[in-house]
C-alpha cells in the first residue's frame, strides 16, 4: 500500500551513470522550475516565495515517498483558480488549513486504495477541465499582458473580458512588449538548444533589459514588497470548532490534487516504460501537503510539464526530483534579490504559454470529431469549468459518463450484433509456436476497463514477440479505451513486438480507422478470423527464426 519507489531503487542499486543523469535532470528541471513556481504563486494570489517554497519542501517530499519514479512536485497550473477563490472567501490561513486538511483527505484515499479509481476518469472529462482551466489561465493573465492598471478584477468569465474592453486604451506597450517578446523566446529557444528552457531565458534577458534601461513597468518587487529568502516554520490561525467550515475547499483540493498527481504519473509511465503505485503516490502527495503549509507553501501535486522535462533530460530516478528541490533551495537563499526585479509582464507571458500547452486543442477538435457521446461529457465539463466552477465540472462530467455509458449499453443489448466471422474458430493455444502470445478482450472498451486491459495487454506483449489481440467481444470502443489503446499499441511496436488482431467489427474498424489506429496497426495485420492472425502470426515467426538461424539479426 505504502512503497516508496526512492527506497525500491536504493534496494535494486543504482548506476553511476543514471546518478549523473538524474543530477543533470534535476538541475535543468530547477531552473525550469522557478519562473513556473513563482508564476503560479502570483496568480493564485499569494506572494512569490510561497509557490518557490512549495516546490521546495513538496517537490522534495514527492520525490523522496512517491510511487513514480520520475514525478516531479509543485504548485501547477490546475490550482490557480481554485486557490484564487479560496483565498478571497476565508483568507491565507483558510487556505493553509484546507491544504493541511487536503492532505489527509489524500492519505485516506491511498489507505482506501482509491488510486486507481481515479485514474478511471473518461479522457473526454479530463480534456474537458484542463482546456477550461487553460482559457480561466490565460483570462487572468490578460491584465498583466497589457500592463493594464485595474484595481480589482470581477472573478466572473465575461465581466473579466469586459473590463478589459473598457481599460483596452490603457495599454501600456512597454508591458505588451515584454510579454509578446517572452512568449516568442520561450517557444522558440528551444530551436537553439533544448538544455536550457526558453522560459528561464525569457526571464534572465528581460529582467536584466527591465533594470538598466529602467522601463516603466510593474514588477514583483513593486507589486509585492520585498521577498524574503528564508523558509520558517509558523502555525496558521485557527480554531478547531471552524474546521468544518474547510470541508469543501479541502475536498476540492484533494480531488483535483490526486487526479492530477496520478494522471501526471500515467503520462510519465508511457514514457519511460515503468508503472507507477497510485496508492504510494496519493498517499506521499498528502504528506507533502499536510508539511507545506507550516512553511508557507500552498497546494501541491504531481506537475506534467516539469516530469515530462525530467523525463526527457534522462530523469529515471527519484534522485532528479530531490535535487531539483535542491536546487530551488539555493536559489531562494543566494538569488532572491534577482527575482524580485521579473515584471509581471514576463510571468503572464510564461503563463499564456502554459495555458496554451494545457489547453490540449488538438485533443478537443478531436473529441468534437468523435461520437455524440463523447462530446457531450467534452463541452459540458469544458463550459461548466469556465463560468461556473471545476468541482460541479467534474461532478457533472462523471454523471454525464455514466450516464451515457449506460445509455450505449442499453442500445447495445437491444441489437443483435455479428461480431466476427470465427467459424474456423482456434480455441486451443498450446499449439501455438513459443514467442507468439494471445490476449483476448472480453466485452466492450469503455472509460472504467481501458486501463485495465491496458495494462493486461502491454504485460502480454512486452514479453512477446509477436501478439494477436482478439476482439471479437468487443462491441464498442470509447475514446478514453482509444486513447489508451493508441499508448499501449505505440509502446509494443517500440518495444519491438508484432501486433495483430482478429475478430473486429465494423464499427469498432472504424473508430480505429479514424484514430489513425488501423494505420499504426497496420491494415494487413487485422483479420476477420483468429485462424488467418494465427497463419500469419506463424509466418512472421518463421521468418524471426529463420532470420536469427542466419545471423541477419
Amino acid at each position: 500500500m505504502f512503497k516508496p519507489k526512492f527506497f525500491t531503487v536504493i534496494k535494486n542499486g543504482i548506476s553511476k551513470e543514471q546518478i549523473y543523469a538524474d543530477v543533470i535532470a534535476g538541475i535543468i528541471v530547477g531552473i525550469v522550475a522557478l519562473p513556473l513556481a513563482i508564476a503560479f504563486a502570483v496568480a493564485s494570489g499569494v506572494s512569490p516565495e510561497k509557490g518557490i517554497i512549495t516546490a521546495i519542501v513538496a517537490g522534495f517530499i514527492i520525490s523522496l515517498l512517491g510511487g513514480s519514479k520520475v514525478q516531479i512536485g509543485g504548485p501547477t497550473g490546475a490550482f490557480i483558480i481554485i486557490l484564487y477563490g479560496i483565498i478571497e472567501q476565508y483568507g491565507i490561513d483558510g487556505l493553509l488549513i484546507s491544504t493541511i486538511m487536503a492532505g489527509v483527505i489524500l492519505i485516506l484515499f491511498g489507505l482506501l486504495k482509491l488510486g486507481n479509481l481515479l485514474r478511471y476518469f473518461p479522457h473526454p472529462l479530463i480534456v474537458g477541465f484542463t482546456s477550461g482551466i487553460a482559457l480561466v489561465i490565460f483570462t487572468t493573465q490578460i491584465k498583466d499582458a497589457l500592463g493594464l492598471d485595474i484595481e480589482k478584477l470581477p472573478s466572473e468569465f465575461f465581466e473579466k473580458w469586459v473590463v478589459y474592453f473598457e481599460h483596452i486604451d490603457d495599454t501600456n506597450l512597454y508591458a505588451l512588449a515584454i510579454t509578446a517578446s517572452t512568449i516568442l523566446i520561450t517557444t522558440k529557444f528551444k530551436h537553439i538548444t533544448t538544455k536550457i528552457p526558453g522560459s528561464f531565458i525569457a526571464i534572465v534577458s528581460i529582467t536584466l533589459l527591465v533594470y538598466f534601461f529602467n522601463l516603466p513597468v510593474t514588477t514583483i518587487e513593486t507589486f509585492f514588497g520585498t521577498i524574503p529568502n528564508d523558509i520558517t516554520f509558523s502555525l496558521p490561525n485557527f480554531e478547531v470548532s471552524n474546521l468544518s467550515t474547510y470541508l469543501v475547499p479541502a475536498f476540492i483540493i484533494a480531488l483535483l490534487g490526486g487526479v492530477e498527481s496520478l494522471l501526471s504519473a500515467v503520462v510519465a509511465d508511457g514514457m519511460i516504460g515503468g508503472k507507477h503505485r497510485s496508492n504510494t503516490e496519493l498517499i506521499a502527495q498528502g504528506i507533502a501537503n499536510i508539511v507545506t503549509p507550516f512553511f508557507g507553501g500552498i497546494p501541491a501535486t504531481g506537475a506534467i510539464a516539469r516530469t515530462a522535462t525530467n523525463v526527457e533530460n534522462g530523469g529515471r530516478t527519484p534522485i532528479a526530483g530531490i535535487t531539483h528541490a535542491l536546487v530551488l533551495l539555493l536559489i531562494m537563499l543566494f538569488f532572491i534579490d534577482f527575482a524580485k526585479l521579473i515584471p509581471m509582464s514576463c510571468l503572464a507571458g510564461i503563463l499564456i504559454v502554459v495555458a496554451y500547452k494545457m489547453s490540449e486543442w488538438n485533443s478537443f477538435v478531436s473529441i468534437l470529431k468523435s461520437s455524440p457521446f463523447d462530446y457531450i461529457v467534452l463541452i459540458s465539463t469544458f463550459v461548466l469549468t469556465v463560468l461556473v466552477d471545476l468541482t460541479v465540472a467534474i461532478q457533472v462530467g462523471i454523471v454525464l459518463s455514466s450516464l451515457l455509458f449506460m445509455k450505449r449499453m442499453a442500445d447495445v443489448d437491444g441489437k443483435e450484433l455479428i461480431l466476427s466471422n470465427d467459424t474456423d474458430d482456434i480455441d486451443n493455444y498450446e499449439n501455438l509456436p513459443q514467442g507468439i502470445s494471445v490476449y483476448e478482450i472480453g466485452g466492450p472498451l469503455f472509460f472504467a476497463s481501458a486501463t485495465q486491459y491496458a495494462e493486461l495487454i502491454k504485460k502480454r506483449g512486452v514479453s512477446s514477440k509477436i501478439l494477436i489481440i482478439r476482439m471479437r467481444h468487443v462491441s464498442f470502443i470509447d475514446l478514453t479505451a482509444l486513447h489508451n489503446f493508441q499508448q499501449t499499441i505505440k509502446l509494443l511496436k517500440d518495444n519491438g513486438t508484432a501486433v495483430l488482431t482478429s475478430g473486429t467489427n465494423d464499427n469498432v474498424f472504424k473508430d480505429l480507422q479514424k484514430h489513425k489506429i488501423v494505420s499504426l496497426i497496420g491494415e494487413e495485420y487485422m483479420h476477420r478470423t483468429f485462424a488467418r492472425a494465427v497463419a500469419q502470426a506463424k509466418t512472421i515467426h518463421q521468418t524471426i527464426v529463420y532470420s536469427k538461424d542466419d545471423n541477419i539479426v
